[in-house]
């Protein structure tokens, strides 16, 4: 059983009633602008809701590349409140949205590769200082990745180990 709060259960009603399943407009009755940001990401991250393409900026999540996206309940989101989801005519998947690049993936990418990387490329990809590189390192490990760091031209050079 999934957990929902109190806002993420009257997004979630809200986009249930609708044709279209859009949690966009929001009801009145919410109005927190940082409250809404942090339940739809929780939402977007359980799979309960998927984004779209827009097909107007009024109901627009956010826009990238001067595309607008939306956000929609998904079949596991209808479960999730409940609610019978409807004919299959009103629920579609969520169109395949390309993945936006977080830079703790842009990391990830750059110590996949057979070279590894080095400090200089991990803080000139990301724009970050090495310090913060760092914890983002350790963060990934604690999240399981196998990072090995080794020397290359004599600088500190790391590298994800792909397990088999």
């Amino acid at each position: 059983m999934t957990y929902l709060n109190d806002l993420q259960c009257i997004l979630l009603s809200n986009a249930a009633r609708r044709d279209d399943g859009c949690l966009w407009p929001l009801p009145d009755s919410v109005s927190n602008p940082a409250a809404i940001k942090k339940a739809v990401s929780a939402l977007l991250r359980k799979g309960l809701i998927g984004e779209r393409e827009a097909k107007s900026a009024d109901i627009s999540y956010r826009s990238a590349d001067g595309r607008h996206y939306s956000v929609h309940i998904t079949e596991a989101g209808m479960q999730a409140i409940s609610v019978e989801p409807p004919a299959a005519t009103m629920l579609l998947p969520p169109a395949p949205v390309s993945e936006r690049l977080t830079k703790t993936a842009l990391l990830k990418t750059l110590l996949e590769r057979e070279q590894g990387a080095v400090m200089s490329e991990l803080t000139e990809a990301t724009g970050w200082l090495p310090h913060t590189v760092r914890a983002s390192l350790t963060g990934l490990r604690k999240k399981g990745a196998l990072i090995e760091r080794s020397s290359r031209d004599g600088r500190g050079c790391w590298h994800i180990r792909i397990a088999a």
